[in-house]
């Protein structure tokens, strides 16, 4: 991202986007105290003609499950209102390191278990496009912050579909990287083999940057992979033609309406006329894959919580009242999954020998009601109908805003790669987003 402005500069807009929007949208936890030295040090850097790092100067907010050293990370949660890490997680390191002026910590569903990003400790993060709508998540408050100005860029961390999904309806880009790609260190589990921390920016272009500095193995997190990753950024402008996406309709287009659907055969269209190569194609098994991953989600996380379930006091009854479905499986069901969760990967093995990229919406249906009466898990499948399945085959993913529904509230297709192969998803949507401008548009500040 070129900005002709200082950090400095930069930093005062999100403070004011921060201060206009806040109140409304409730998206930040705590403050960056380090925020004001570092992006003066940023401009200094630049005085000198010294460059920090691909972050130079960017502000970044960063989801309230990932540790920063002197800086509170609640989870979101009662149980951890006071925790103060003594070290940043390595992501962090590495942003700090790359230049990066860290803004805010925001905020996320509790513990990162669920779509409505409710919060014990602060209460409900709420949808800029719709205050009475959920803004997704778990990283609601990461989506929220970027598409409100908040911030440049953000971390989320994706389990089932949390940076996608917030990503969707903020209507920003997202990228789930490979499963292991990224160091989970200190970041709170929900399923260790399935969590992951993904970008999340306005485009394309500065999620690339974000998940180059983020993206590296780690020794200390035993899920992490030592997978070589290029230096792609040189490459990000390249042309997709030629690309092979296969558009899945059966089961991911269920229950998309009529509008949403149109946005996104509008954007298949339009990455035709770049070059791509368009094919439909059938994932066998596709509308089972949510409620096996889900028997494995749900048990890892009873397991990452059974000392706190014991005290229902410090959590909001949502949350706690889905999680304890993980109660209802066994053993027996948890090798189930593990089963089909074998089979699944070899079905999106064979599809990738045939098509590059998957394409499908993201989120089928516009953002829910914050208030609704239905159950968390009831919400949740409904919205992470199409991104659950990724997650459980450990794929890339990336999310990226692609119109408008009826009601006004954004549209956006996912594209998913075979593994370790985010940099052909970032350049397949930086080519879009070279053509179009619905990552761009911005909702509108509330009349008070």
């Amino acid at each position: 991202m070129t900005d002709p402005i200082s950090a400095v500069e930069r930093l005062e807009v999100n403070r004011s986007a921060e201060a206009a929007w806040n109140p409304h949208v409730n998206a930040v936890v705590t403050s960056m105290p380090s925020a004001l030295a570092d992006a003066e040090a940023a401009d200094r850097a630049t005085r000198e003609g010294r460059w920090l790092g691909l972050l130079h100067g960017a502000t970044i907010a960063v989801k309230d499950n990932i540790d920063t050293a002197g800086t509170r990370t609640t989870m979101a949660s009662k149980w951890f209102a006071d925790n103060v890490p003594n070290a940043d997680a390595p992501v962090v390191a590495r942003m700090r390191k790359a230049g990066a002026v860290l803004t805010q910590k925001v905020t996320l569903h509790e513990f990162a278990f669920g779509v409505r990003s409710m919060s014990s400790l602060i209460g409900q993060c709420k949808n800029p496009w719709g205050l009475d709508r959920i803004p997704g998540g778990s990283s609601g408050g990461s989506g929220v912050a970027v598409a409100t100005g908040m911030a440049d860029m953000a971390l989320g961390t994706d389990t089932g579909g949390s940076v996608r999904i917030p990503a969707a309806i903020n209507g920003i880009t997202g990228l789930r990287p490979t499963s292991g790609r990224v160091s989970n260190s200190g970041c709170f589990p929900v399923s260790a083999a399935h969590d992951t921390i993904g970008p999340m920016a306005r485009s394309a272009a500065d999620c690339a940057r974000l998940f180059a500095v983020i993206a590296g193995y780690d020794p200390d997190d035993p899920d992490s992979r030592n997978e070589p990753l290029d230096n792609f950024l040189p490459t990000l402008g390249d042309s997709i033609a030629g690309v092979r996406i296969g558009v899945v309709r059966r089961y991911y287009f269920d229950n998309v309406p009529a509008d949403r659907a149109a946005a996104v055969d509008a954007a298949i269209a339009q990455l035709e006329k770049l070059g791509a190569i368009v094919t439909e194609i059938a994932l066998p098994g596709a509308e089972s894959v949510q409620d096996a991953c889900a028997v494995m989600v749900f048990c890892d996380a009873c397991n990452v919580h059974r000392d706190r379930m014991s005290d229902p006091s410090k959590w909001a009854p949502q949350t706690i009242e889905r999680l304890k479905l993980g109660f209802d499986w066994s053993g027996v069901d948890y090798a189930a999954a593990a089963r089909a969760k074998a089979t699944w990967m070899r079905t999106l093995a064979r599809a990738f020998d045939t098509v590059d990229v998957l394409l499908t919406p993201t989120t089928p249906i516009d953002p829910p009601p914050h208030g609704e009466d239905r159950s968390l898990w009831a919400a949740t499948k409904a919205v992470a109908q199409n991104t659950y399945n990724g997650a459980f085959g450990h794929i890339p993913g990336i999310a990226v805003p692609c119109g408008f529904s009826q009601a006004g509230f954004p549209v956006s297709m996912q594209l998913e790669a075979a593994w370790w192969k985010e940099p052909l998803l970032l350049r397949i949507a930086h080519a879009y987003q070279q053509v179009t401008d619905w990552h761009e548009r911005r909702p509108m500040l509330p009349k008070t």
